[in-house]
């Protein structure tokens, strides 16, 4: 573990909150469902990037914009193969997951949807999923419907499958990993179903993408999408992965340079696959470091990744479990999650208790996680989320668990 760890220069970072009091603490960072923090060799790629190969791509014949140009299209090939795509031209870069669900959210509103028909999404989206859908039918007069989870905050998949049944939705949208629970949903047999009425799935991945193997293949998905920086990359670039197919049909979603074909007075025709969608100067250095953290990730190897991580889930509900007035949202077992947790303590506001963890040095997120339904569904306006990354140790469980038992008795003296 130390190993990994120092591969990451800002787990050095002593931290001092204010108000000031006491020295300053070294950081235990638990934010990593928002964004994970960067290893050197991340680092390092987007630097040497910028000192020796700083180009446009896709443009110049000259020796540097070729060399920019490769290695830009190197982390296309290296994207293809870590989701396990049938082609590369199915990879399109973008800002973010966030972009990448607009951009298939705005495609299919313009070429394929009508007024009146369905989409289905779950509770469990982020607003990422839910907002663009619903400014979507506000335009076009679709109906948005949603799954309702279980008590213990997962889908139930003959829930799913009479939802399917009952509205007959054109488009299903589905996150892969719950940002606010880390519980795992049944993708593939969820995807299978929503095949089986004939509907189009794009999966939020960004959760899943730094935890657990992706194979867009076996799971059979339309659509899948991620980000980077929560890949232990750089922020300001995702991916858009898209059957084919159903990219060939879509329409672009930047107007600009490189994505044209011919531009006459009288109409644009577009160019193919992938660049159709990379209108525009492309964020090359972010792409380089995308390429760096895949590479990082495939270092350490997906089953370690998941035996360290297992392990920390098991540890940190242990330690949630014995502080009095501590409810956890979602399920407490280290079965079908990863490791994300989020709770409330009796009596004391959420903000609260991230504000006291933060003058212990710990980062960790207190809101509604842009996740405003799943919270109505469980109670509370706000709770606090721990999500840690393969950098954390259970030293730092063991002081976080501390720290909240001392908050505890602070408040309730």
């Amino acid at each position: 573990m130390n190993s990994i760890r120092n591969q990451f220069p800002i787990l050095k970072t002593r931290v001092r909150s204010l108000p000031r009091r006491g020295g300053a603490k070294s950081l235990v960072y638990f934010d990593n469902a928002a964004t994970t923090q960067k290893p050197e060799i991340v680092l390092r790629a987007m630097d040497k990037f910028y000192r020796s190969k700083n180009a446009p791509v896709h443009r110049g014949v000259y020796t540097l914009a070729e060399a920019a140009t490769a290695a830009y299209e190197n982390v296309r090939d290296q994207v293809r193969d870590f989701i396990h795509a049938a082609h590369r031209e199915e990879i399109i870069f973008t800002a973010g997951a966030t972009a990448s669900i607009n951009a298939v959210v705005a495609g299919y509103v313009e070429t394929s949807l009508h007024r009146g028909d369905h989409i289905l999404l779950t509770d469990m989206e982020h607003h990422a999923m839910i907002v663009p859908w619903q400014a979507a039918a506000e335009r076009k007069g679709l109906e948005v419907d949603f799954v309702p989870l279980t008590s213990d905050g997962r889908v139930d998949i003959g829930v799913f499958k009479k939802a399917l049944a009952k509205y007959r939705p054109k488009f299903v949208g589905i996150t892969h990993v719950s940002n606010v629970l880390g519980t795992v949903n049944p993708v593939r047999e969820m995807i299978a179903a929503a095949h089986k009425i004939g509907a189009i799935v794009l999966i939020d991945a960004a959760q899943s993408a730094a935890h657990l193997p992706i194979d867009v293949q076996k799971l059979s998905c339309d659509f899948l999408v991620f980000s980077g920086h929560k890949l232990y990359g750089p922020t300001g670039v995702g991916v858009l992965y898209g059957r084919k197919e159903l990219l060939e049909r879509l329409p672009p979603f930047i107007f600009g340079g490189h994505m044209i074909e011919e531009v006459t007075r009288e109409k644009t025709t577009y160019a193919p696959l992938p660049a159709k969608f990379e209108g525009g100067t492309q964020p090359v250095a972010e792409v380089v470091g995308l390429g760096a953290a895949i590479s990082f990730v495939q270092g350490v190897g997906f089953n370690a990744i998941q035996k360290h991580e297992c392990e920390l889930s098991a540890h940190m509900l242990k330690g949630l479990k014995v502080i009095s007035g501590l409810t956890l949202l979602g399920p407490a077992t280290t079965q079908g999650r990863i490791p994300v947790f989020s709770f409330t303590i009796s009596g004391i506001h959420s903000h609260d208790v991230a504000t006291l963890l933060d003058r212990e040095g710990i980062a960790v997120r207190a809101g509604h996680h842009c996740a405003q339904i799943l919270h109505s569904n469980l109670s509370p306006d706000a709770s606090v989320r721990m999500s840690l990354g393969v950098y954390n140790t259970v030293g730092e469980i063991d002081r976080t668990i501390a720290a909240l038992h001392k908050i505890q008795e602070k408040f309730y003296a």
